[in-house]
């Protein structure tokens, strides 16, 4: 056990800006003794300024500096609230037990505040890769830290370090009337242009309870200026795919960073070379060609112009704009055809690329595939106009047509005439004659009356309007249809129609016979029902038995009307009979 007064007290007290801090004060007095008074003080410029005194329970002369903040807990524990960074100093514990003497001791009062978060600006100017002096990068700042913090400066994650004539951080500490610092960094290094890419962040760094922590800002990227070193040129689309009338894009792109100038050329004659930077957008690298033709295939070139250090790069590319010229149709034998003859039409064109050849009819069907199309047996039906389509399939869009006429000559041949023809007298017809040959032919009637003439599907029609009279019902009409290579005629025969009133006699001997008929048949069932007429193969009799009753019906049939009884019979019972069962 000690022998005297001691008195025991923490080193060092951390408390944040704003807070409470609690410095204890124990202290051991022999034979359990009990102290005389407490005083607190602390060390202002190696002086001594009694912050109070305690006695028994009483607190006494506080200090007017810590007025309304100060408060000392049972166990003797001071207490001061609202700390300021005016209070990180020593505060001495000093206990006084009567004959055990006097003791003290002290605690060293820290106060700290967590800077702000680093605020990073990075340069707005371009930063250019040949700069001869150190540019700066960005610039940070950390506000209201206690103790002073420090800022480090990273590129990509990897701390950077001063570095002679490559990398600067010079750095400021600014301390406010609050007593919290403001620290300050600037960033100065050279960038290549590998750095366009690059990300630059700052990391604030203090110290709390004896450990050291950090706060880093957001990641900056800067604007770097480097000249191009390669360039290229391509056509779109690709140059494999363009045809004529498409409208063709050439794009030249340099990876210098701010593009550079761009030129376009293409190369004529003797090696000269044709200016057409007038129709290109200098600034993005684009030349248009609209509608191109077979003339625009050459080969163009992009030339590039650095600014900063006049440095010229050019790239060339070969345009070919695929074609199809020439389409030609040849037809054999070339002389008139006649109908029943046969023709070959063969088709030839001309392409860079390779070609395929359809056939297609006037109406738009595909008949054949490949050069050559073979027609036989040839009539006026076949005659029209056929189509020589010309693909380029390795180049979609690319086709051209041609049509030729396939004209089978000869007489006329009527196909459709309006006969025979029922008419009544005075009655207004038309009669129609359809012909089809070539040339075309004309169609004249022998009789008098109103003609209209139409084509349809290389056939010619003709409709005569008329008034039927004696001599026409007569004599008929005749269509003749002619041209250069002969005469067709058909005969239109005209037949008298029944007049109203023979038709109405006829129906009225129709329905005569079916009313005579219906009596027949009610009165040969009426008979059946009351039996006399046996039916039936139940009712079978032998009627020339002697026995027959006086009401059966005895019925002599002659040879020569059996097979007309016999029928209606059948008719009455649903079933043939044999003569002797009637």
């Amino acid at each position: 056990a000690a022998s005297k007064l001691e008195v025991s007290m923490p080193a060092v007290v951390e408390v944040e800006s704003g807070g409470t801090a609690r410095i204890e004060c124990n202290f051991y007095i022999p034979g359990n003794g009990s102290y005389t008074y407490i005083n607190w003080f602390y060390i202002d410029r190696n002086n001594r300024v009694r912050l109070c005194r305690i006695i028994g329970s009483e607190i006494l002369e506080e200090n007017v500096d810590y007025k309304r903040r100060l408060s000392v807990g049972e166990d003797n524990a001071l207490s001061i609230s609202r700390v300021t960074m005016q209070d990180a100093r020593t505060f001495v514990c000093q206990v006084g037990a009567g004959s055990h003497g006097v003791g003290e001791n002290r605690t060293e009062l820290h106060v700290y505040k967590v800077p702000e978060a680093p605020e990073i600006a990075a340069s707005l100017a371009g930063i250019s890769v040949q700069s001869s002096n150190i540019p700066q990068i960005a610039h940070c700042v950390s506000k209201n830290g206690f103790p002073p913090p420090n800022i480090t400066w990273h590129k990509n994650g990897e701390q950077l370090q001063p570095e002679e004539k490559m990398v600067k951080i010079p750095a400021t500490l600014t301390r406010e009337s609050s007593g919290l610092y403001t620290v300050s960094s600037t960033l100065f290094a050279h960038v290549t242009r590998e750095d366009r890419n690059s990300l630059y962040h700052c990391t604030v760094h203090y110290w709390l309870r004896g450990q050291r922590h950090a706060v880093e800002s957001r990641r900056v990227n800067v604007t770097v200026f480097y000249p191009a070193e390669h360039v290229k040129l391509q056509v779109m689309p690709s140059s494999a795919l363009v045809k004529e009338g498409d409208d063709v894009k050439l794009v030249c792109e340099a990876d210098g960073n701010p593009a550079p100038v761009f030129s376009f050329y293409k190369r004529g004659l003797e090696d000269s070379w044709q200016d057409l930077s007038s129709l290109a957008d200098t600034n993005s690298g684009v030349l248009n060609l609209h509608d191109v033709k077979k003339s625009s295939s050459g080969l163009y070139r992009c030339q590039t112009l650095d600014l900063d250090d006049m440095r010229q790069l050019e790239k060339d590319v070969e345009l070919v704009v695929n074609y199809i010229e020439g389409v030609h149709v040849k037809v054999e034998p070339s002389s008139p055809l006649q109908e029943g003859d046969s023709v070959r039409l063969s088709c030839d064109a001309h392409s860079p690329v390779a070609l395929d050849y359809q056939w297609r009819d006037e109406k738009g069907r595909k008949v054949g595939e490949g050069n050559q199309l073979f027609l036989s047996n040839l009539t006026f039906e076949t005659s029209s106009n056929f189509s020589c389509k010309v693909i380029a399939p390795s180049v979609p869009g690319l086709e051209q047509s041609k049509q030729v006429a396939v004209a089978v000559q000869g007489k006329p041949r009527i196909v459709a005439i309006s006969s025979p023809l029922y008419v009544r007298q005075d009655e207004v017809v038309n009669l129609t004659c359809k012909a089809i040959a070539f040339p075309r032919p004309s169609v004249h009637w022998n009789v008098n009356g109103t003609a209209h003439e139409y084509v349809e599907n290389q056939h010619i029609a003709s409709n005569l309007t008329v008034r039927v009279n004696h001599d026409l019902l007569r004599a008929g009409a005749m269509c003749r249809v002619s041209n250069a290579l002969g005469i067709s005629e058909k005969h239109i025969q005209l037949l008298d129609q029944k007049t109203p009133e023979s038709k109405g006699v006829i129906i009225v001997a129709i329905i005569v016979c079916i009313l005579v008929v219906a009596v027949l048949g009610s009165v040969i069932y009426f008979l059946h029902k009351k039996g006399k007429i046996p039916c039936g193969r139940a009712g079978k009799q032998d009627i020339t038995k002697p026995e027959a009753r006086k009401d059966k019906i005895v019925v002599e049939v002659k040879s020569d009307k059996l097979s007309e009884e016999a029928g209606l019979l059948q008719g009455a019972n649903g079933e043939k009979r044999p003569a002797a069962d009637q």
